[in-house]
């Protein structure tokens, strides 16, 4: 606590004098959340109170008069204040320092945009954990067709026989990140936290369905990329607001020999806006990076899958999230695909999106894989989805 005496004791004096709030606490609880006070920068926990404007001016209004000389208090001071209150409404400032240290990097105070990404300092898990990226899932899926002798314009890449799959199968998607570093470029915004990623992506398909064919993975497609993202707190019209931007390079593939080998890398850009903690948006847009015509295993696959994309996330409520993805080759005659989803808590802590998920798609167009990035398919999935950030 020596580290901090003045914050310390002008909250120790704002709490004896504060004004009654809307809900009274424990004198007890009053001095252990002066304590946790002083372990943190007080402005840093105004600047979190982002979902009550009243609150969040208080904080700051508080911080701007303390100007009591410092005292460094003692535990026996804090108790014998304590003890002398039964019951006293404590100040924003220990309480937000107090709310942070209980709830750490998942403080749910903040938006599930801002936890995702870890935007701001109150948000941030540090770098080299794993974080989960795209649902960890596994799905019964039922198709309008089955892509059963796969081809592309390229040479030697159509299959030379039909195999017979059925239309039925399972999805396995596998996905992490992890930051490797952060802050590179927000030494000059308080608070705020740029962050570079790394992320991988494993979906397979599996014939568990084919017994005949002794079960094989019909498709497994591998995709990791670098991701930075920088963090912004614009405020938009309609309440809304414009979270981060960033750029990305993915590299995507099969690991399939010829003639069903197929890749593609491309950089983009993205944006992510929010509103509230109710809506979120993810605007994408890319660039293939070009390869020889000897290397490119499938030369239209921009015509197909598309150049650019829209996510949209709906939370109804801590149990239920309604998404859709809408991908488009931007170009006059181009194509493209739409994906809808629900997902419903079935167990976990909703609140913090650490969650086991019942997860139910419906897809149209196409890309749903790699090996199909040619083929037009409706998809309908039904599973199991963990999801934790």
């Amino acid at each position: 606590m020596s580290s901090h005496p003045r914050l310390a004791f002008s909250l120790l004096v704002a709490t004896l004098c504060g004004g009654a709030q809307a809900q009274l606490v424990s004198a007890t609880d009053t001095a252990t959340a002066i304590a946790k006070a002083t372990a943190s920068a007080p402005w840093l926990a105004c600047s979190r109170l982002t979902n009550d404007k009243t609150a969040r001016l208080a904080c700051f209004d508080e911080l701007a008069q303390q100007t009591t000389a410092p005292i460094a208090p003692t535990p026996a001071l804090l108790t014998t204040a304590a003890a002398a209150l039964p019951v006293v409404p404590p100040q924003p400032v220990a309480v937000a320092l107090a709310l942070a240290a209980d709830q750490g990097c998942k403080d749910t105070r903040y938006s599930e945009t801002s936890r995702f990404w870890e935007l701001e300092e109150g948000s941030d898990c540090g770098t080299f954990g794993i974080r989960s990226f795209h649902p960890i899932s596994l799905s019964l899926v039922g198709r309008s067709s089955v892509n059963d002798q796969p081809s592309s314009p390229a040479a030697g890449h159509t299959a030379a026989t039909a195999i017979d799959y059925k239309r039925t199968e399972t999805r396995i998607q596998v996905s992490m990140r992890t930051k490797v570093a952060q802050n590179l470029l927000t030494q000059g915004s308080p608070g705020l936290k740029d962050s570079l990623w790394f992320g991988y992506t494993q979906q397979s398909y599996w014939q568990l369905f084919s017994p005949d064919l002794s079960r094989p993975f019909r498709s497994t497609d591998h995709t990791p990329e670098v991701i930075y993202v920088y963090p912004s707190t614009l405020a938009l019209p309609g309440d809304w607001k414009l979270r981060y931007t960033g750029v990305g390079l993915v590299h995507q593939s099969n690991g399939q020999n010829l003639p069903l080998s197929r890749s593609w890398n491309r950089v983009y850009v993205m944006a992510g806006f929010e509103k509230a903690d109710q809506w979120r948006v993810q605007a994408r847009a890319w660039q293939r990076i070009h390869e020889s015509d000897g290397n490119d295993d499938n030369p239209d696959i921009a015509d197909y899958i598309g150049r650019g994309e829209l996510t949209v996330g709906w939370n109804v409520n801590k149990d239920n999230t309604l998404g859709m993805t809408l991908r488009h080759a931007l170009r006059q005659d181009g194509r493209g695909s739409v994906r809808l989803e629900w997902l419903r808590t079935l167990a976990g802590d909703g609140g913090h999106k650490n969650a086991l998920r019942l997860h139910t798609q419906v897809f149209s167009g196409y890309g749903d894989s790699l090996i199909d990035y040619n083929v037009r398919r409706t998809v309908l999935s039904v599973g199991l989805s963990l999801v934790d950030f």
